[in-house]
């Protein structure tokens, strides 16, 4: 018995060293560009006002087929590219101004694509119990605002983040309690 009981405690003792045994995961939203830097360059080669619609699948922006792709309708392409009523329609983008007067042929694409990698870290017990537990983060995300009509694209914008490195901290000092804990607390409040 002290064998089998000697064996289990090595065993434990191995696991709780063993940060190998820590969940990690990913989340990739699929895309033909490797990084936020080629997904950058690939939209940088729309030219707004003479880029075909056609054009744009081949640089990696397909707005029947591609994956990710949020189609934008004319009243919300409005609000987001002149927000402000102030603004004289001559100072808007040209290509603005042709969505405005093409109404509701103008349509937009939002492209939107991401990598992160997540990874535990710290002490195997600590996390398995529910006591604390560390996450880094890593990846980039990147979006892209295509506005077209009549087979051209009108304008074209981008945004994101070319590298996101966060740690995310969750202590619960009642371990794996804690959620009876949360739930006993509601319980009484209401």
């Amino acid at each position: 018995m002290s064998l089998r009981l000697s064996l289990s405690l090595v065993a434990c003792g191995a696991l709780a060293a063993c940060a190998s045994m820590l969940p990690r995961g990913s989340t990739d939203t699929p895309a033909g560009f490797a990084s936020f830097e080629e997904a950058k360059a690939a939209v940088q080669r729309i030219v707004a006002l003479q880029t075909p619609t056609a054009d744009l699948p081949k640089l990696g922006f397909d707005p029947v087929a591609g994956p990710n792709v949020t189609l934008i309708p004319y009243p919300d392409i409005v609000g987001r590219l002149a927000p402000h009523p102030g603004v004289p329609y001559d100072k808007l983008d040209a290509g603005i101004r042709q969505c405005i007067e093409a109404q509701t042929a103008c349509r937009g694409y939002l492209f939107h694509y991401e990598r992160q990698s997540r990874r535990r870290e710290g002490s195997f017990w600590l996390d398995f119990l529910n006591v604390r537990r560390t996450t880094n983060i890593k990846g980039w995300w990147f979006d892209a605002l295509i506005v077209v009509t009549d087979g051209r694209v009108l304008f074209r914008n981008y945004a994101g983040q070319a590298s996101t490195d966060k740690v995310d901290r969750q202590v619960n000092p009642l371990g794996p309690f804690q959620p009876a804990g949360e739930s006993a607390g509601s319980v009484l409040i209401h």
